[in-house]
């Protein structure tokens, strides 16, 4: 692409290069809330149970000299050197050692190897960089020793205290604020002596607003007009296309994918034994209803945790309900574990996890195997909880096969429901083929001889389940069943026991069903013979929670602006960070409440503010004092979101299909693991699907290259806040990939048959909602009369629309 980097290089039509985007974070920084989550829930219990006694400051003897119990020690290592080298797994000996490799001392010595699980957690801890909080500079956590948890201590902790609304304090420029969240920002912004930059342009702004609001760019037309509308009158016009903006049926894909991250939303299994999740689909799509509909965010809350137990007026409301239980049922399993109870507790600890972190923003699951050792969660709060979620049956479907051994039934929903079909009609014939396939593989199955035999028959019958499981998606004429992922209740709900540990080898004191104590002074009364889901529901949705209301206004907060009030928006614990402005966040929170929980209120509320709409003006002063921009004094340039940059190219191909597809391609092939249907639902569809991005399959390990390259978040993880990292691979892919090139010629057939200069203009305005400068015109009309003498007019046009979508300009909002 000689003719692309001519272009690129030239320095005027691309203003930045990727490289202006922010990198990635550096090894030696603090670690993350989630990364911190991450080891204290799935490395620190394992070195506990099967490290401590041999490698620990509390061990008789020391054996290798090496101790693993705290941070400096585990790197430092005994006599073997480094236990961990962090970001480097293949140097790390400790790693080695639980692989049982030949070369290394086997550990924990005179036992059986650690669980795949387990290992591919230590080397995913050490890849991303052995985050390790024992004994870091100004960690609360005790390496050794007891922790003692003090609950009404631990209540007067911020984010344990009702939400309050304040008076917006008093500011000196009494002119700039346009509300209440402008004086909380202007306040804090004035008492270190600095201003606010200049407001955005207008074409900055309706670009911003597409973006953010509905994840496209507005169309040439429509920049224009309000362009016009906004010089004449500014606040009526900024309020008409936010309205517009709010209403459009693309508000809630944009957002829906927002709540997608934090739900851990994935169409398979994960884990060491990858089983698709055929169902998955309707969740998806009831979170971009939700947001559509603006359900109230209280509501959106309990019918997700509890929507079985809710009353419903209809059959579709109904259907609604059930599907939105989906929440409990999506996340990642070890469906190969083959003890039934660790597989229970294995689930009810993952959905702990997921709803404490999702609305509480709290790491509750860190209290499995120990007292909680930053929060005041006791372990009995743990399993108090746990017990609620062991009294629900978890319905994922998944059928029993080779690495299946827990499939589970899936939801049934109403009939009259009118719920979506993603499924053709099976047909008679067709029927009858897979039937006969079915057959020739039992047949196949029971003839098998020699050697392999064993390893043959397993195959054939797994064949021969998975064509059943898809037979299984319609009833007996045919018609798709209409099924979903959800929960209901267990058959015999009941109270539960402490783990010591987290080990069912060793169990503890009973515990009843309840909440964590520190959040609530009055645990629920729970019927016999129900779960505590319902209860559960109402409590985290009221308003008398501390947390739920504060936890969403952030997350709202920062997809708009860029960073959270609490910049970790799924930890507002001891290990997250407070709040930046915990009375504008309080403000928000209770306002939320006010307004009947509704996410498009707030939303308008904040881009209404004069702070959204600042400009990224750069300011050194400003920039010195607060390089973080933690004061809010400009609007910060961000990158577009994989979703949003490859949606952007196939709007302004013409290509993009905004009709909701049906169904998802995971669907038609029923259930199964992911591994014996090849890798047909990774890349290939991402880039012939034109359909929004938010369609796109996600099947966990197998998410397509256009996402993972620009920081799509694990599925497997529960992610509030994107990372936003700079490596070559986006560059080459951006200059490289057929997909890019395809939309590239697809755009420059969109650009009219005028003269040079008029065909520029639509370019620029359809990548950046601006025309170009004069620099600008001369050179892109330059570089397509220069390229036009060795190629067809077509491919000059083509590689210039393609310069464009290589710019940081392009990839920014």
């Amino acid at each position: 692409m000689k003719h692309l980097s001519r272009f690129v290089l030239s320095g005027v039509v691309l203003a930045a290069a990727w490289t202006a985007l922010p990198s990635v974070r550096a090894a030696d920084s603090p670690p993350t809330a989630d990364q911190l989550a991450f080891f204290e829930k799935s490395i620190r219990p394992v070195l506990v149970k099967e490290c401590y006694s041999c490698h620990s400051t509390g061990a008789e003897k020391i054996r290798g000299s090496l101790k693993l119990d705290t941070r400096d020690a585990i790197r430092k290592g005994g006599d073997h050197g480094p236990a961990v080298v962090p970001g480097d797994p293949e140097k790390s000996w400790l790693l080695k050692a639980i692989k049982h490799a030949e070369d290394v001392k086997p550990m924990p010595p005179k036992k059986d190897q650690l669980s795949d699980a387990v290992i591919a957690d230590f080397e995913k801890w050490i890849a991303i960089g052995a985050p390790d909080p024992r004994d870091a500079p100004g960690s609360t956590a005790v390496a050794a020793g007891k922790w003692e948890i003090d609950i009404e201590k631990g209540r007067k902790f911020w984010a344990f205290q009702p939400p309050k609304k304040s008076p917006a304090p008093d500011v000196k420029d009494a002119s700039w604020p346009k509300g209440n969240i402008d004086r909380y920002l202007l306040s804090e912004m004035e008492s270190k002596g600095l201003k606010p930059v200049a407001d955005a342009d207008a074409r900055t702004l309706i670009r911003r607003l597409s973006f953010d609001l509905i994840g496209l760019p507005p169309s040439p037309e429509d920049v224009e007009s309000f362009v016009k509308d906004y010089a004449a009158r500014p606040q009526s016009a900024l309020e008409a296309l936010v309205d517009k903006l709010l209403a459009s049926p693309q508000f809630g894909e944009r957002w829906g994918r927002h709540w997608l991250d934090v739900a851990r939303y994935a169409e398979s299994s994960g884990k060491t034994s990858n089983q698709a999740y055929p169902h998955a689909w309707r969740y998806r799509d009831y979170v971009i209803d939700a947001f559509n509909k603006d359900k109230p965010y209280d509501q959106f809350v309990r019918e997700q945790l509890a929507g079985d137990l809710l009353t419903a007026k209809d059959d579709k409301e109904k259907a609604d309900f059930l599907v939105a239980t989906g929440f409990l049922a999506i996340g990642p399993k070890n469906h190969d574990e083959r003890n039934p109870r660790q597989f229970e507790m294995d689930v009810a600890d993952e959905q702990i996890d997921a709803v404490s972190r999702a609305f509480l923003g709290l790491t509750v699951a860190c209290a499995r195997c120990h007292d909680h050792k930053f929060d005041p969660i006791p372990q009995k709060d743990y399993y108090a909880l746990s017990a609620i979620f062991q009294s629900t049956q978890t319905c994922y479907g998944t059928i029993r096969i080779l690495q299946s051994n827990h499939p589970s039934p899936l939801i049934d929903l109403p009939k009259n429901a009118g719920v979506t079909i993603g499924l053709e009609p099976l047909s008679a014939d067709r029927r009858k083929s897979i039937e006969k396939d079915i057959q020739d593989l039992k047949d196949q199955a029971s003839k098998t001889t020699g050697a392999n035999a064993l390893i043959q028959t397993i195959f054939l019958r797994t064949r021969s389940s998975m064509l059943q499981s898809q037979l299984d998606l319609y009833d007996a004429d045919g018609t798709p069943k209409a099924e979903a992922m959800g929960v209901r209740e267990a058959r015999f709900p009941s109270d539960g026991r402490v783990y010591i540990r987290g080990e069912l080898d060793q169990p503890g004191d009973r515990v009843s069903r309840g909440f964590p104590q520190v959040l609530t002074t009055k645990q629920p009364f729970i019927r016999r013979g129900e779960s505590g889901r319902r209860e559960l529901a109402d409590w985290i949705a009221s308003t008398d929670n501390p947390l739920t209301a504060r936890v969403m206004a952030n997350r709202v907060w920062l997809h708009l602006m860029g960073r959270g009030l609490v910049p970790t928006p799924d930890n507002c614990g001891a290990s997250g960070q407070p709040p930046s402005h915990p009375a504008l966040l309080d403000n928000l929170a209770v306002t939320f409440a006010e307004d009947g929980w509704s996410v498009k209120k707030l939303i308008r509320r904040i881009v209404l503010s004069r702070a959204y709409q600042l400009s990224s003006q750069f300011d050194e002063k400003n920039f010195e004092a607060d390089p973080e921009n933690v004061l809010v004094w400009r609007m910060p340039k961000r990158r577009l979101e994989a979703e949003a940059l490859r949606d952007a190219m196939l709007a302004l191909s013409g290509r993009l299909d905004l009709t909701p597809p049906k169904g998802s391609p995971i669907e038609g092939n029923g259930e199964g693991n992911i591994a014996f249907r090849g890798r047909f639902l990774g890349g290939d569809a991402s880039a012939t699907d034109a359909h929004r991005t938010v369609y796109l399959s996600i099947v966990r390990d197998q998410v397509p290259d256009v996402l993972t390259l620009f920081d799509f978040p694990d599925p497997t993880l529960l992610v509030g806040e994107r990372a936003s990292t700079t490596i070559p691979a986006q560059s080459l892919y951006m200059m490289n990939n057929p997909f890019v090139i395809r939309q590239a010629e697809e755009m420059a057939d969109r650009l009219g048959d005028g003269d040079a200069a008029a065909r520029v203009t639509r370019a620029y305005l359809l990548c950046y909602a601006r025309p170009p400068s004069e620099k600008e015109l001369k050179t892109a009309a330059d570089f397509v009369m220069d390229y036009s003498k060795k190629q067809s007019r077509r491919a000059s046009w083509t590689a210039l629309c393609q310069a464009l979508f290589c710019s940081a300009e392009f990839a920014q909002r």
